[in-house]
């Protein structure tokens, strides 16, 4: 094992899937910086993931939908920590309606989250993760491979990722930076305003992708797992 402590950058991290995944991180002992639109939301959640190892969370404001808003998260995490060894691309937002009631703005927000965003996170990124040698993974989702009512907007932006995360994975692969993208079905979150309970026993969990992803981190750099699906072993608790 190398003696340096390795870092991860983690977009949408407050909550969900994105704490979920620093959590498993942490235990890790990697470093773990997450970020939210909310500075309020980042800071309290980096001062619970301190909780398991202090000095290993670093919360920041960033809309992902914004290049130099990334670009600052980047320098801060270099700044403070000298490196950028992961970036977990999960920061995403649902809006689902039939095509004669989505709204431009809906449409808009979407895409630019869900897709732009982790195009800009992938060009903040790059040159750091291309000096260690580094991971990116962008949290997809089911619905990028299978499409439903309702869900133009959100099936055009989670086909798009995995597309553009399949492309860029084999830019990048020569410049010794691994690409995968996890596509998620049901998860025990509070995404499109659900508020999780009991019932969502037989979900998958937030820490079940976290270690998904650690699973990832820890596969021999010869080897690639580009795409990764994943559902709950008994839909609906059955």
């Amino acid at each position: 094992m190398a003696d340096y402590i390795r870092t991860a950058l983690i977009t949408g991290g407050s909550k969900g899937i994105g704490y979920g995944v620093a959590e498993v991180l942490i235990k890790q002992g990697i470093k773990v910086a997450i970020t939210s639109r909310s500075s309020v939301a980042a800071e309290l959640a980096a001062a619970k993931l301190n909780e398991i190892k202090p000095g290993h969370a670093l919360g920041l404001a960033a809309d992902v939908r914004d290049l130099a808003s990334q670009q600052r998260v980047v320098d801060t995490i270099v700044q403070q920590w000298e490196r950028l060894d992961y970036v977990i691309a999960n920061a995403g937002v649902g809006h689902f309606a039939p095509i004669q009631e989505l709204t431009p703005d809906q449409w808009r927000e979407t895409i630019d989250i869900n897709l732009t965003g982790v195009f800009n996170t992938a060009k903040a990124t790059i040159a750091e993760l291309k000096k260690t040698q580094g991971y990116f993974i962008s949290i997809a989702s089911l619905a990028g491979a299978n499409f439903f009512e309702k869900g133009s907007a959100y099936n055009a932006s989670k086909f798009g990722l995995v597309g553009f995360t399949q492309a860029i994975m084999l830019d990048l692969r020569g410049e010794g930076i691994k690409v995968s993208t996890i596509m998620p079905g049901s998860v025990a979150t509070e995404f499109a305003d659900h508020q999780p309970s009991d019932a969502d026993a037989w979900k998958i969990q937030p820490e079940d992708i976290g270690n998904i992803v650690y699973d990832l981190l820890k596969m021999h750099p010869r080897t690639l797992p580009s795409k990764v699906e994943v559902r709950p072993s008994r839909p609906g608790g059955k």
